[in-house]
Formats: structure tokens, C-alpha cells, sequence
């Protein structure tokens, strides 16, 4: 007797090296490295219809349909918008290929070609315009009502010449290692081009693996001193041990900690939430962080997809209250965010996969690319160091873009 399908043992799945996935990058792929792993997908065998609302239960039925249709071991990919009816790009892929993660040393990515200098850039809002409204946020949360709102900046810039997305998605990878990279086609009916969502997010929003889950939340930050000289050492722990002690970026970091363990709260059993926040670090900046760990009780288990969803927007990206903050964000911001500060990642039929905060990212479009970058504000922002926390963001796509000038 044949024994039946779902008790036969689940066939390995190839391995890869990590490195060869990433150099077999094309755009209309979807690429996601991280810590646990490096992902490759190609091709689309379904695409996830857009729905109002929540898509975790359009997911798992793209997901149970692939099934029926023979897919072995399907995925479902891509990315979802900020606003709760914005686009997404979510597909189960024809192909997808796995590996062990990059590694904290891979050889170095030639630089792009030409600079920002030889670009057309156009900043929205100008920075005297973004410290304006950091000044208007500032009164409403005076009024009370509001705790905190994320307000974001864009750089759209322009080059004389397609600009290569492999290549900028390899140096974002390399330059990263820890991060999570990721590119996304997230081309719609009517874009006049392919456009791709591209960028290095230090942000786990949820990963879950069988009933074991994990969110790393960060809110907090200040620029990294570039170099290894004792000199910029020295001065790296002294910004460190002011990020620790600033009431402002705790208070800020707490709101978004409590808010996570909160959410993760109503799924989740041994539920552990940091009483302290650490500090981790990325070539730009430094974060105050939480590492939030819960599990998942028996029996059938809530999706990484349905947390995710549960859980966005966190106050690292919007503010609190939501509702308050997403107001303020749509009257002060010139620019839809679209995809920025919405997510990326995976889910498998189980309900396992990874989802990360669409931060240090960029959309390119071929001579277009578009950058985000946000700042939080809280009571005791101060509105020229929100502006330069905006910039020290914005650096991690400019370096990979070959400038650091704005």
C-alpha cells in the first residue's frame, strides 16, 4: 500500500549558495536575504488578486490552490503598501531556489557608474519645508490627542542612464550583511516601465517558524560616525551610550514596543518582551532595538502573513494613535508613500515565513529612482535633528547608488 500523501516525508529541499542566488538577481525576480536564509524566486505561476483590507486569507487560498495544481512547495512573495488599501504584488513563484545566508564577508560590488552630481535630484519636501512640518507635529502632540507621528522625506532623482537594479540590489546585499535585502517587482497595469522596490531593511516586523515567533521592533536612532579609526570608534561609543540615555528616543522606542507586544500579545503564549532596549547597528546609524519573542499555542496557528498584518502599521512608522497619526501623515506629507514603510517578505502554506518593515529602500523605475526615509516625532523632537535623521537614511541608498551627498 502506497502510503498517503500527507504522510509521506517531505523531500529536501536544494540547497544553493547564497552568492549565486544573489548574482542570478534579474529584475521581475524576487530576492530576500536575511540572517536565517537567502530566497530566490522566478517566475509567477499565480498571482494573489488584490483585495480591500487584509490579504492573509487570500494568501493561503492562492497558496492551498497551488497545491491542488501540483506546485511543489509553493510560496507566496512580494510586497504589500503602507495604507490599508494601498497596492501590493504578492505571487506564488514558479521557481524558487534557497540558501544558507550571504555571510558577514562577501567580495566587494563594483561601483555604479557616474554620481549624484551628474543626476537630476528634486528633494519632497525641501528641507526647510520637512523641519516645518516636524514644527506643525509638534503642536498637535502640544494639543494632545497625538503621541507620536512618523513623518517621511523622498529624494527623486534622475540619471542620463538606466540605472542597473542587480547591481544596486548586490551592493545593498554586500554593504548589509545583516540586513534584510530584498527587490521586488512591484510594476502595475499602466506603469509605462518595470519598477522595482529595492533596499537593505534592519526592521523584522514578525518571522515565525512552527508555533516560535519573533519581532524586532526599532525606534530611536542616530547617525553612525563612518570609519574605524580609534578617533570615530571612540566617538561611536559616546553616541551610543547618549542614544541609551536619551528620554526623548526611549520614550519614543517604548510606544513602539508596547504596541508590538501588545498585538503579539493576543496570539502568543510565553510572550517575552525586553524590559530594556540594546543598541544595534547598521553602516549608518544606530537603533534602539527589542527583541520580542512569543509562542504560538497548539493547534492551528495564525499565519506570519495574518501577524504581519495584525501588527502594521507598528509606531515605528506611523505614530500613535494610528488613525491620528495616519491623518497627519497624509496632510503633511507631500509625497504617497506607496509601498515605504509597508512589507516584504514570504509565507509558506504552514503559515512560516518572514516579513520586514519596507525601510532604506528605494522604487526604480529605468532612469528613476525614488528614495524614503523617515524620522519619529515625539514630544522633545527637535525639528534640524529629525531632518539630519532623515539624511543619515537616506545614505544607505546613496552609498549604494555610488554618492553619500545629497
Amino acid at each position: 500500500m502506497s502510503t498517503p500523501a500527507l504522510e509521506r516525508p517531505a523531500r529536501p529541499v536544494p540547497r544553493h549558495r547564497a552568492s549565486d542566488l544573489l548574482a542570478a538577481y534579474l529584475p521581475g525576480s524576487f530576492f530576500h536575504s536575511s540572517t536565517r536564509g537567502t530566497l530566490l524566486a522566478d517566475g509567477v505561476h499565480a498571482s494573489v488578486p488584490p483585495v480591500a483590507g487584509p490579504r492573509a486569507d487570500a494568501v493561503a487560498e492562492a497558496l492551498d490552490a497551488a497545491r491542488v495544481a501540483g506546485v511543489r512547495d509553493p510560496l507566496v512573495v512580494g510586497a504589500l503598501g503602507f495604507g490599508p488599501d494601498a497596492e501590493s504584488s504578492l505571487v506564488v513563484p514558479a521557481v524558487v531556489r534557497r540558501a544558507d545566508p550571504l555571510g558577514a564577508a562577501p567580495p566587494a560590488e563594483p561601483g555604479l557608474a557616474g554620481s549624484l552630481q551628474g543626476w537630476a535630484v528634486r528633494q519632497r519636501p525641501a528641507p526647510e519645508e520637512y523641519e516645518a512640518g516636524v514644527r506643525r507635529a509638534l503642536a498637535l502632540i502640544e494639543d494632545g490627542g497625538l503621541r507620536k507621528v512618523v513623518l517621511g522625506r523622498c529624494l527623486e532623482l534622475t540619471a542620463g542612464q538606466e540605472v542597473p537594479v542587480p547591481v544596486l540590489l548586490r551592493r545593498l546585499a554586500r554593504a548589509n550583511p545583516t540586513a534584510h535585502a530584498f527587490a521586488v517587482d512591484v510594476t502595475a497595469p499602466g506603469d509605462p516601465a518595470t519598477r522595482t522596490l529595492v533596499g537593505a531593511s534592519p526592521e523584522l516586523l514578525v518571522a515565525r517558524r512552527g508555533t516560535e515567533v519573533v519581532a524586532n521592533p526599532l525606534a530611536g536612532s542616530v547617525p553612525r560616525v563612518p570609519g574605524t579609526s580609534p578617533g570615530a570608534e571612540a566617538d561611536n561609543r559616546r553616541r551610543v551610550a547618549a542614544l541609551l540615555a536619551s528620554d526623548k528616543d526611549r520614550r519614543e522606542h517604548a510606544l513602539v514596543a508596547a504596541q508590538v507586544g501588545e498585538v503579539l500579545g493576543r496570539f502568543c503564549t510565553d510572550l517575552h518582551v525586553p524590559a530594556e532596549p540594546e543598541v544595534i547597528g547598521t553602516p549608518t546609524l544606530w537603533h534602539l532595538s527589542s527583541r520580542i519573542t512569543g509562542r504560538l499555542p497548539a493547534g492551528p496557528a495564525v499565519s506570519s502573513l495574518a501577524l504581519a498584518e495584525a501588527l502594521h502599521p507598528t509606531p515605528a512608522v506611523c505614530g500613535v494613535p494610528v488613525p491620528e497619526a495616519r491623518a497627519v501623515i497624509a496632510d503633511l506629507e507631500p509625497v504617497d508613500r506607496g509601498y515605504f514603510t509597508g512589507l516584504v517578505g514570504w509565507t509558506d502554506p504552514a503559515g512560516d515565513g518572514e516579513w520586514v518593515v519596507t525601510i532604506r529602500s528605494a522604487e526604480v523605475s529605468e532612469r528613476t529612482v525614488r528614495l524614503f526615509a523617515g524620522a519619529g516625532i515625539v514630544e522633545g523632537s527637535q525639528p534640524a535633528a529629525e531632518l539630519a535623521e532623515t539624511s543619515a537614511k537616506f545614505r544607505t541608498l546613496l552609498r549604494a547608488l555610488g554618492t553619500e551627498d545629497e
